[in-house]
């Protein structure tokens, strides 16, 4: 009987440091703490999409995953650098199709990203937001 609250009192004490954990500035991020699922809202180009991001095995500090919209899932690759997030998509794995360029939200905890979407061959893009969804 001594040893649920002792595991109770474990388990309380790994929340209250979670939740009192520091909030990472920017500068502070790896390109691990961006693996996740993300949620992706693109200005008038499609709806909410998802962003799969995990560790890339070829290279090391950078991802690679999935990007999942109504019209299809692609392929995405990209790293985390000096404060700079990239991602080009691919339908075939070869050639890209678009890119994204984008910097994560001071305050935001490495939860938000925002930039710019550009499609190959295209000179202006269109604005982007990134939100980590779960922990």
């Amino acid at each position: 009987m001594k040893r649920l609250p002792a595991a109770l009192a474990a388990a309380l004490l790994a929340a209250a440091a979670r939740a009192q954990a520091p909030c990472p500035t920017p500068d502070d991020l790896t390109p691990e703490q961006l693996l996740g699922v993300w949620k992706a809202q693109l200005q008038g180009e499609w709806g909410d999409a998802t962003v799969r991001l995990e560790r890339n095995p070829d290279y090391a500090g950078s991802f690679r995953g999935t990007l999942e919209r109504d019209t299809g899932r692609w392929q995405v690759a990209g790293d985390w650098d000096e404060g700079e997030f990239t991602l080009e998509e691919s339908a075939d794995g070869q050639h890209i199709a678009a890119a994204w360029e984008g910097e994560v939200v001071p305050g935001s905890c490495g939860r938000e990203i925002r930039g710019t979407w550009t499609r190959d061959g295209e000179t202006s893009g269109r604005n982007f937001v990134l939100r980590k969804q779960g922990r």
